[in-house]
């Protein structure tokens, strides 16, 4: 009933709230994936900001070496750092150290991390954001994960009571400090859970800015085998459908569907948080850098990445 009053309420999307609302979209490097890239500057916008995503056993030098090449060539840097992986605070001040010493990083996207068992006592974003390092080295943005669907490692029994306390904590931490705070998504395949779950935050007073994750093109067996690795949630039935339709099993899933109808929404409720899409590249950097390009297209204009 809440997907049907959603689309009616909505005005129907089209290309240029679609390119306007993509506009100023970040994306996800792995270090072995950007160390494939030639020239960043080929595909990737001025100014992008780039998530470095920090994979279980990825040496730190790597890290370090992938966001000094990314910031040299001029793109906003935001590494992944994952409670998890990470031994103890020493270490974590070291990264930090590291970080903004070879590569003048001022960002990070502060994760539990998907490890079963962690490297020491580290296991949430809250203990990250708790030491005060980030505040102390001058951060100037931290995002935290957000989960339209939920998230079965902290609500087990798929509820949202334990996800909920901690974007409370979230909220009253980004009143106490000077960086600018945002949510990350998991990536999803549907608009409404994401429209649901703004709503809920707003009615809980949670107002920090949503930077929503899709997942751009990429064949269908890759978008099932990471979406369930992944743990997406109910959407993942709109990849379960297309796999009935063996029209469709040939091209490439684009998010653009959802993209739509979400700009439509925007539109219709200027107060919908989502500030931004973060555009996970499951099909390969090449093939969202060139998606985004093409829906970008639609809407030509400068970049307004610093209003987001």
């Amino acid at each position: 009933m809440a997907l049907l009053s959603f689309k009616m309420r909505d005005p129907a999307p089209t290309p240029a709230a679609t390119a306007a609302f993509l506009e100023g979209y970040s994306i996800e490097v792995m270090p072995r994936t950007a160390a494939k890239v030639a020239d960043f500057h080929a595909l990737l916008p001025e100014a992008t900001r780039v998530y470095i995503a920090h994979i279980a056993g990825t040496p730190i030098d790597d890290m370090v070496a992938t966001a000094k090449r990314l910031a040299r060539a001029g793109y906003e840097v935001m590494p992944h750092f994952p409670a998890r992986n990470i031994p103890d605070i020493a270490t974590l001040d070291d990264w930090i150290a590291r970080y903004q010493g070879e590569a003048g990083v001022r960002e990070a996207l502060l994760l539990a991390g998907g490890e079963a068992q962690p490297a020491g006592a580290l296991h949430s974003s809250m203990q990250l954001l708790e030491t005060g390092l980030f505040d102390k080295a001058g951060f100037t943005r931290l995002h935290v994960a957000g989960h339209p669907e939920g998230n079965r490692d902290i609500d087990p029994d798929g509820g949202e009571r334990g996800v909920t306390e901690a974007l409370r904590w979230k909220q009253a931490f980004s009143e106490r400090t000077d960086a600018q705070m945002g949510l990350v998504t998991q990536f999803a395949f549907e608009a409404a859970p994401i429209v649901a779950w703004a709503d809920r935050l707003r009615r809980e007073g949670i107002d920090l800015p949503i930077h929503v994750g899709v997942a751009g093109p990429a064949k269908l067996q890759t978008m099932i085998k990471y979406a369930i690795a992944c743990g997406v949630g109910p959407s993942l039935r709109v990849l379960q459908r297309r796999a009935k339709d063996v029209t469709k099993l040939v091209k490439p899933y684009e998010p653009n569907e959802m993209l739509g109808e979400l700009a439509a929404h925007k539109r219709a409720d200027p107060a919908f948080q989502v500030a931004q899409v973060h555009v996970f590249p499951l099909g390969g950097i090449a093939a969202s850098a060139e998606w985004a390009a093409r829906l970008l297209a639609a809407a030509p204009g400068p970049r307004e990445a610093a209003a987001r």
